[in-house]
């Protein structure tokens, strides 16, 4: 599943890498992914919005068996 996470999360990049922003896979375990944010997306106030409404919906939708999708630091 972690390839597939992978794979997906690399189709988005490119959007929050227009903006100043990234994301990278930290981990998968059983449908809990870690991200982390980095860039411009690190403090944004807008990043929860990013992870939960853009990242989190877009891999729940492209993988089946995603529940969630979390940031760390």
């Amino acid at each position: 599943m972690k390839e597939k996470v992978q794979a997906a999360i690399d189709q988005i990049r490119p959007t929050l890498q227009r903006d100043g922003g990234d994301v990278e896979l930290v981990d998968v375990t059983d449908g809990f992914v870690k991200v982390r944010l980095t860039g411009a997306c690190k403090g944004c106030p807008m990043s929860q919005k990013t992870l939960k409404n853009g990242i989190e919906k877009f891999l729940k939708k492209e993988i089946p068996g995603i529940k969630s999708v979390d940031g760390v630091d």
